[in-house]
């Protein structure tokens, strides 16, 4: 049964990788045949578009803030703003590949690119931005995150909008009552969530992620301590490294002991909401937490600062989730439709966004504005992707069996690591063994 799924699979993987590398083998794209394969049109410039948000909700005031500005500025476009909520956004899509009804645009992020290019549905962007007025004003890691999300001839898909970078939150005010150093390294991490741990009064060091979205967070925490800079070594992924099972060993032995047993189901609402209760001592997640944290716990008690730095001496990441906003080939009003993309990450609106987000604006002359300074872990977040002091390994978004083996494949196989049911160096072999399948997958359909 288990070679049954895995040629399932590896068919699966076969057909998306023929579709990817069709888009860039026809000089002309595809016939225009079919809802995916609809070539659109330039349009007027005028007129109406349909944009569809893809945190509708959360970021719904701020993306109406900036379609009012842009049609102050654009009289003769009229934009159509549709707000889905992040969890349904991908099969929304999906579904409208399928079925019909696409936008002119929306928002693609990293881990959704090679999903939507495989199926022909972006328009790749690289001239337009040559073009704009954006040029050489974007952040550049960011644009190599997406170029590197698409996985085929370094084209760039969806125009970067943010960073939602991880950071390490903690509690100032019981460090400082424990005598703690701020946790800047991973020694001085692992020291505080021992010491600040006693789990007879109900109060622990840290709150690890042992749910939904708990590989990404694995994966920070091993590369971070390991120093190991790139994902792969030739054809052959570096999860395994003996470096990084001993990174993960040290860190899985943190539940139960440092934690809250309950953290075995952590996604990342029960992670957030444990932490602002106020009985723990650290936290990683991301900014678009931030604001509620000061509202549980006041900005006074607490600091968010990028992750710790190695051994090494440097700082180690996995690709920070970076937010875009793509160009869908079947729009009939591209031209109007790329106003909007330029207009909406323009310095100011750049910038009014991502105050409101909490997040790492793309626009590097909006990453200065005075705002930044206020919301102290975005500017440490946007100081260490510019400043020289942080490396990012890059994860294999272009392989479209990612989802799958980060997910469904080894979720539940991660909690048997925080139970002890399974080995740091089992979990991490069997991870590579699907990772090293689905690159040779990939190669092979690029030779």
């Amino acid at each position: 049964m288990k070679i049954n799924i895995r040629r399932s699979r590896r068919a699966v993987v076969a057909v998306a990788l023929g579709s990817v590398l069709a888009l860039t083998a026809t000089a002309c794209g595809d016939d225009g045949s079919g809802t995916g394969g609809d070539q659109g049109d330039e349009g007027s410039g005028k007129g109406k578009i349909v944009f569809w948000d893809n945190n509708g909700g959360v970021r719904t005031d701020a993306w109406k803030a900036i379609i009012a500005d842009f049609e102050k500025a654009n009289p003769d476009i009229d934009v159509e703003y549709v707000g889905i909520p992040s969890a349904d956004y991908q099969s929304k899509v999906e579904t409208a590949i399928q079925g019909g009804g696409l936008p002119d645009v929306g928002g693609v992020g990293a881990a959704m690119i090679a999903s939507f290019s495989a199926q022909k549905v972006l328009e790749p962007v690289d001239d337009r931005l040559a073009e704009s007025s954006l040029d050489g004003k974007l952040n550049e890691d960011m644009l190599t995150s997406l170029k590197a999300a698409g996985g085929v001839d370094d084209t760039l898909y969806s125009v970067p909008t943010s960073a939602n970078n991880g950071v390490l939150y903690y509690r100032t005010d019981l460090f400082e009552k424990a005598g703690l150093d701020e946790p800047t390294t991973w020694d001085a991490f692992y020291e505080a969530a021992e010491k600040l741990t006693d789990a007879k009064k109900n109060e622990f060091g840290y709150t690890i992620r042992g749910g939904a979205g708990s590989i990404a967070q694995a994966l920070d925490a091993m590369y971070g301590q390991s120093g190991i800079t790139s994902f792969w070594d030739g054809d052959k992924t570096t999860v395994n490294d003996p470096k990084n099972v001993a990174a993960l060993e040290k860190y899985a032995a943190l539940y139960k002991k440092d934690t809250p047993s309950a953290d075995l189901n952590n996604d990342f609402t029960k992670m957030v909401a444990q932490w602002d209760s106020g009985t723990i001592g650290m936290l990683n997640h991301n900014l678009g937490s931030y604001q509620d944290h000061v509202k549980s716990l006041g900005v006074g008690k607490f600091r968010g600062i990028p992750q710790p730095i190695g051994p090494s001496g440097k700082r180690v990441q996995v690709s920070n989730p970076v937010d875009g906003i793509g160009l869908f080939k079947s729009s009939k009003n591209k031209e109007a439709a790329w106003k909007f993309i330029e207009f909406a990450v323009s310095h100011a609106a750049n910038s009014k966004f991502n105050e409101s987000a909490g997040q790492v604006p793309a626009n590097n002359e909006a990453a200065k504005d005075a705002w930044i300074s206020k919301a102290e872990p975005t500017k440490l977040a946007a100081a260490a992707l510019t400043d020289g002091s942080t490396t990012i390994v890059q994860l294999p978004y272009y392989l479209p069996d990612w989802g799958t083996i980060s997910k469904a494949d080894n979720e539940p196989n991660f909690q048997k690591v925080l139970l002890g049911k399974m080995s740091a160096k089992d979990f991490l072999d069997t991870l590579a063994d699907q990772l090293n399948d689905a690159q040779a997958e990939w190669n092979a359909q690029k030779g």
